[in-house]
């Protein structure tokens, strides 16, 4: 029997196309690494709020959702070289490449610097104790910490790229390797304050924004001097023409994030004005739950971006039409997981929180919904980023931004959390009707129009 096994095991990672035996090594890997992930992640969130509270990391939680909106300024570049990269990859077209992450360090860096000059005049004229619903008196430091976070935050902005870079190399998990270290690191360090400092938000912000910043900077110099040493970025390999490349790729991108964000980081605003910040922490640990089957999907869909990329590149259609028909039969098993994971939710709540937060049930049913409708629409948003057919994604994503903000507040008048949470699904499932129709015509070559673009 266990001869049966390994020989089956064997031959899951050594026979099939070149493509797909590179995505399942990486999957495995990612797997591997990131159940070390899923547990930091979880460990961490009992940690902080015994250190700092209920409410004030409720306040982190949010703060980092509205300082998560600087990320718009990337105008797209990442996805934009994380396309070109893999085209230069696919063709050997090295060079190319090395200045295509020359210029796009470069424009980042210009970006960041930009705004943090702006951020050093508006912050002190920012009320954030009434964006963040928090009396005047409590956290007296809180520009000072927005400072901290937002400086922190550009820095980030520019040295996380090495991620993309990975990505576009199709080695996804080499980025989980580097951000399951940073949790690692963040969580040792979050038990240190614990035990010699007195609670202090100030305190975590400095761990928590900073310690993966610094992994981030030993992980860029080791693959930088390492294997990715021909494409490590140098200030020659920049070029302007590049530059205009990679802003006309990302320009669509661009606005594609913004309604991203919109859907993904105002939840935390919304749900802190209609309730309290409190009410935010409730609602993350509900997302963090369920967010272990939206880990599972990512780890295994992530090596196909560049994939779909490579393989459309060279006209291999039969290719992405069994791997989109395997994709289908995940999207189903895992969304029996999260029924499963729906059921169990009391359980696992009392286990790892004890009584120190309650979390209604009909969150947890909302969040299940809206985990099965996240994971379904986005294997094919997956597939239409990869080969660049963004167009009907880019009007989708400024309609659903216009919609979603005034649906949760209504929602959540009406529902509490889950309805915030609801507004959310039914976007979601408006998306994915219509990117697994226009998916299905560009595989059969049907497609025209605003679904061929």
């Amino acid at each position: 029997m266990l001869q049966v096994i390994q020989t089956g095991f064997r031959s899951f990672f050594t026979k099939g196309h070149e493509r797909s035996l590179r995505a399942k090594k990486n999957i495995f890997q990612s797997l591997l690494i990131k159940s070390g992930g899923v547990v930091c992640s979880f460990a961490l969130i009992p940690l902080t709020i015994s250190y700092v509270g209920a409410t004030n990391y409720g306040v982190w939680l949010t703060l980092s959702s509205i300082i998560s909106w600087a990320a718009l300024f990337d105008m797209g570049l990442g996805n934009g070289l994380k396309n070109k990269l893999a085209e230069d990859v696919a063709l050997g077209n090295y060079k190319e490449g090395q200045s295509h992450i020359s210029s796009t360090y470069a424009i980042l860096a210009a970006i960041s610097g930009v705004l943090l000059v702006a951020f050093c005049f508006i912050n002190p004229y920012i009320n954030w104790h009434g964006i963040l619903n928090v009396p005047a008196k409590e956290l007296p430091n809180l520009n000072h910490l927005v400072a901290v976070i937002f400086i922190f935050f550009c820095l980030q902005f520019i040295v996380q790229l090495i991620n993309t870079v990975l990505t576009a190399n199709q080695k996804p998990a080499l980025p989980a390797l580097i951000s399951v270290l940073g949790q690692a690191a963040t969580i040792i360090s979050v038990v240190i304050l614990t035990n010699f400092t007195a609670s202090s938000l100030t305190y975590l912000v400095y761990v928590v924004t900073g310690i993966p910043l610094i992994i981030l900077l030993i992980a860029s110099f080791y693959f930088y001097s390492g294997n990715y040493r021909s494409l490590a970025p140098t200030f020659k390999s920049v070029k302007y023409k590049y530059a205009r490349q990679l802003l006309s790729a990302g320009g669509a991108f661009f606005i594609i994030q913004i309604g991203t964000l919109v859907l993904y980081e105002t939840d935390n605003i919304v749900i802190t004005q209609l309730f309290s910040p409190k009410e935010v922490t409730t609602f993350n640990i509900a997302y963090k739950l369920f967010s272990v089957i939206l880990m599972v999907f990512i780890m295994i869909i992530t090596p196909f971006w560049s994939a779909f990329t490579e393989a459309y590149v060279k006209k291999d259609l039969d290719w992405i039409r069994l791997t989109l028909g395997k994709m289908n039969k995940l999207w189903l098993g895992l969304s029996l997981c999260t029924v499963m994971l729906l059921i169990c939710s009391p359980v696992i709540y009392k286990l790892w929180l004890g009584d120190g937060v309650s979390v209604p049930f009909t969150l947890s049913l909302a969040m299940c919904i809206y985990t099965i409708a996240l994971i379904w629409q986005a294997m094919y948003v997956q597939f239409l980023n990869g080969i660049s057919k963004i167009r009907l994604q880019l009007y989708l994503s400024i309609i659903c931004a216009l919609i979603n903000i005034p649906l949760s507040i209504l929602l959540g008048k009406y529902w509490g959390l889950a309805g915030v949470t609801t507004s959310n699904t039914i976007i979601f499932i408006m998306m994915g009707i219509a990117f697994s129709v226009q998916t299905k015509k560009i595989i059969n070559g049907t497609a025209a129009g605003l679904l061929a673009r």
